[in-house]
């Protein structure tokens, strides 16, 4: 009778144990440096917290941080997620050269085509089967990219030798090095800055998709915004959503099941739907404001391209130094954006 007692206060203890485990509400604090009406903190973070949200029925809750309010800077915010002063942060990739060299592929001139969606889907399978080492410190949500990338200058650019002598802001070392290389002079600097350094005459131009320019005031600072043939791009930034690898840890069971059906490919092409929605009511601003467009023929683009192609030279001797075969990922990248442009 006494063992038949125990046995029940044994079962009746794990049984309150399980449902305060699945009772257990966690909050995530998410860090980012851009103000939250801009198009990836609106229309994708927030977006995916209250999904994450919803489907763990409220038990994760999470706190959105926008424009660097815990505190650091841009270039840290990588690290935050990893040391834990966050829970999850997005970032820019290129804020920490040197730091993803495999993921680095995917910045080099002309590299995506078909818009961020695409891209952004390419990029993501890319990362997991060949750079998964650079985010080991972490958990990886998404990986993914902007659209097209492009020029807004105080003076229109109509050709590459109109380009020459600006100082133009770049958003990592592989833009900055295509900006030496196609005759400007780079000023490399986070996205929150631009706005100032235009306004102080710092830099005469930056370098950032159409997406981002109505949070930093692009179409009132320049008036002159060139793009190339086709939905190429002259280049693409590279962009993760990472969690602490503890934290992540810590989760019962079926809230890491929660993020795991958060996390991927799909949260990857989220990221690049609103990219892509954000492009075309940055370029519908610039118009409305009766700023100056610069369309560059395919003949023009060509003469980019053939420029900047030594870029892509420099990255595969430079990884080749550090034991990365970079002709082979630089391969790899471009099957990868070609099966998603089917």
């Amino acid at each position: 009778m006494k063992f038949i007692r125990r046995s029940a206060l044994v079962a009746l203890a794990s049984f309150a144990l399980t449902g305060l485990a699945q009772a257990q509400q966690v909050t995530l604090r998410l860090h980012q440096f851009l103000p939250p009406q801009a198009v990836i903190p609106a229309k994708a973070i927030a977006p995916w917290a209250k999904k994450v949200e919803a489907e763990s029925n409220g038990r994760i809750k999470v706190q959105l941080f926008p424009a660097m309010q815990m505190g650091g800077t841009p270039p840290q915010l990588f690290d935050q997620a990893r040391d834990g002063v966050a829970d999850i942060t997005w970032t820019v990739l290129g804020y920490t050269p040197g730091r993803f060299n495999k993921a680095e592929v995917f910045e080099l001139p002309f590299m995506c085509s078909g818009g961020p969606e695409r891209c952004s889907r390419a990029f993501q399978e890319y990362v997991e089967k060949n750079a998964a080492d650079e985010f080991k410190s972490v958990k990886l949500l998404a990986a993914h990219t902007h659209g097209p990338g492009l020029f807004h200058t105080k003076q229109p650019v109509v050709g590459l030798e109109s380009l020459r002598g600006m100082k133009i802001r770049g958003g990592s070392r592989i833009i900055n090095n295509m900006l030496v290389k196609l005759g400007a002079t780079p000023v490399g600097m986070p996205v929150p800055a631009v706005t100032e350094a235009l306004s102080k005459g710092v830099i005469d131009g930056t370098t950032i998709p159409w997406e981002v320019a109505p949070s930093v005031k692009i179409t009132e600072l320049v008036k002159n915004h060139t793009t190339f043939a086709g939905k190429d791009g002259l280049y693409t930034q590279t962009f993760a959503l990472v969690m602490n690898r503890a934290v992540y840890d810590k989760l019962p069971d079926d809230l890491k099941k929660v993020i795991d059906n958060n996390s991927g490919v799909e949260l990857a092409a989220a990221f690049g739907r609103a990219m892509e929605e954000g492009d075309k009511e940055g370029l519908a601003q610039a118009q409305k404001a009766g700023n100056n467009i610069v369309a560059l023929d395919a003949a023009e683009t060509q003469r980019w391209r053939r420029t900047a192609s030594v870029v892509e030279s420099d990255w595969v001797a430079e990884m080749k130094g550090k034991g990365i075969d970079g002709a082979k990922l630089v391969s790899e990248a471009r099957a990868l954006v070609a099966k998603y442009n089917k």
